[in-house]
């Protein structure tokens, strides 16, 4: 059952009027969970990705599930063109309370086996655009004095457990960020926060191309739960959301075990240079 986010003194909307929410990566996994779940609570949306067709039948079944208004922005946040297209948003219309930075991915290569353009992409959605949207909304929260962002991270930030990826380097960017201008942006009334779960059943790794059929099914979160749990975070002031006591102590492992240990248990295929990469 949904929890409800009220309105308080350090709510991410005001306590009087309506709210909205931006969310990138909107139409799949985590971001189409914070979209079902923030219309179900009333909340307005501008959904942001890179298929047109897919984002309009979003809007239209949740606002003819909710009644909320919806605006959709096709956009590649990879691209600058992408960026300031939502970012223009981010300055005009009504105003943005609650911005979720959702889209992001992986490669499915390992970094002496990848391309200058793939890596570059990565860091451009991963770090760019998490960097850009995030400054754009801050400018009007912090004059406004209420609003929120949440930076969707990964467990894997904390610790480098995919050799040769530099999916987790992106993360733990995000994760440090996240942190650092959520303490300059609390004095504002804002706040900043970065949600890292583990594994998510999405789509995320099926469009990377990473075969995760051997994955522990103990070791899987649903997409909805993970919100959930972010915006009960949210609600608490908390800088970092880790979803699930498996991976808060999965955390508390990277933070603290000896480096000789982690070496030998990251197993992440992606980083092996072998006979299946030459």
């Amino acid at each position: 059952m949904n929890t409800p986010v009220t309105a308080d003194p350090e709510s991410p909307a005001p306590s009087t009027g309506e709210r909205w929410a931006l969310i990138t990566g909107a139409t799949a996994g985590i971001g189409s969970a914070f979209a079902t779940r923030l219309a179900a609570d009333g909340w307005h949306l501008v959904l942001v990705a890179r298929d047109a067709d897919r984002l309009a039948a979003q809007a239209a079944e949740l606002t003819g599930r909710h009644g909320v208004e919806t605006e959709t922005i096709a956009a590649d946040l990879s691209t600058d063109d992408g960026c300031a297209r939502t970012e223009q948003r981010l300055a005009e219309g009504p105003p943005v309370d609650l911005l979720v930075n959702n889209a992001g991915i992986s490669l499915n290569t390992p970094f002496l086996r990848s391309s200058p353009q793939d890596e570059v992409r990565l860091l451009r959605l991963n770090v760019h655009a998490v960097l850009r949207l995030t400054l754009a909304a801050l400018r009007t929260m912090t004059e406004r004095h209420h609003g929120a962002v949440i930076n969707v991270s990964s467990v894997a930030s904390f610790g480098a457990i995919m050799p040769g990826s530099t999916y987790s380097a992106s993360k733990a960017w995000v994760t440090n960020f996240s942190e650092s201008v959520g303490q300059s942006a609390r004095p504002f009334g804002v706040r900043v926060m970065a949600l890292c779960p583990g594994y998510t059943r999405t789509e995320f790794h099926q469009r990377a191309g990473i075969d995760m059929s051997k994955t522990p099914e103990w070791m899987w979160l649903s997409a909805p739960a993970v919100v959930d749990e972010a915006l009960r975070d949210l609600h608490k002031g908390k800088l970092v959301s880790v979803p699930s006591w498996k991976y808060k102590l999965a955390v508390a492992g990277l933070r603290h075990a000896p480096r000789r240990l982690l070496d030998r248990v990251a197993r992440d295929t992606r980083g092996r240079i072998g006979r299946e990469h030459r």
